[in-house]
């Protein structure tokens, strides 16, 4: 890998095996030169900056399954690794009903420079991670958090998002409720209409099928859970490489 891939992504590899692990959202890091604005430091420790506990969580289902993962090493406040490039929320401007200043009045030139650092890199790091695994899967590790923006508590612990894998998702979601997960489909995000973007392209390119995990935030960062969520992923993934 060059140092602009390694700048971009971490390549966690516990062998080449028959799934590929995504994390769009590993990290909060905000690169060198690029520095957080006074109005925007309430972000870094939270949801929006980053998927809390979920690089943690990626690395452990890895190291499980004897398989490799792509993790991002920047804040999706920098640019959003799962989103197009024509998104509208490639660049979020507004978080928490208040403007992100690291991307207001955002010139040319900066957007640029971060899908040719950042954005480009990482998902350049996925693709040849994928050509190099014989496996038919690619999952695509989130976390969420239980309350967005004052609304009502979601009651799912984990869902199973898809946008071509229908059939699939719907095969595998009860391996979660029987580890005693409250589990949902397509929620609390769904993942048509480009919203997951990252896993669904590189599926797509490949010819494999694609599934994205949402674990509430609460289970991601808790150790005590850690455990009982690998062992649940992994039984997921080998009930899902069963059925393609």
């Amino acid at each position: 890998m060059s140092s602009k891939h390694l700048e971009a992504a971490e390549l966690f590899s516990a062998g080449i095996g028959p799934v590929v692990l995504t994390c769009e959202h590993a990290s909060n890091r905000l690169p060198p030169a690029w520095s957080w604005h006074k109005e925007d430091k309430h972000l870094v420790d939270t949801h929006w900056a980053s998927d809390l506990g979920i690089a943690d969580l990626t690395r452990a289902v890895a190291h499980a399954m004897g398989v490799s993962a792509v993790l991002s090493r920047f804040s999706r406040l920098l640019i959003d690794p799962n989103r197009h490039l024509g998104s509208a929320t490639l660049f979020r401007t507004e978080a928490d009903g208040q403007t992100v200043r690291l991307n207001s009045n955002l010139h040319e030139d900066d957007r640029a420079s971060r899908i040719d650092r950042y954005y480009q890199p990482f998902h350049d790091t996925i693709a040849q991670t994928v050509q190099g695994s014989p496996g038919p899967l690619l999952i695509s590790m989130h976390s969420f958090t239980a309350n967005y923006e004052g609304g009502a508590t979601r009651p799912m612990e984990i869902g199973v998002l898809f946008d071509h894998d229908d059939d699939l998702a719907h095969a595998v979601a009860p391996v979660f409720t029987r580890f005693g997960l409250k589990t949902a489909l397509n929620e609390p995000y769904t993942g048509k209409n480009g919203l997951m973007y990252s896993v669904q392209s590189h599926a797509t390119r490949s010819g494999r099928a694609a599934l994205e995990l949402e674990v509430r935030q609460d289970l991601a960062t808790d150790p005590k859970q850690r455990d009982r969520l690998v062992a649940a992923i992994v039984a997921m993934a080998e009930d899902a490489l069963g059925r393609l």
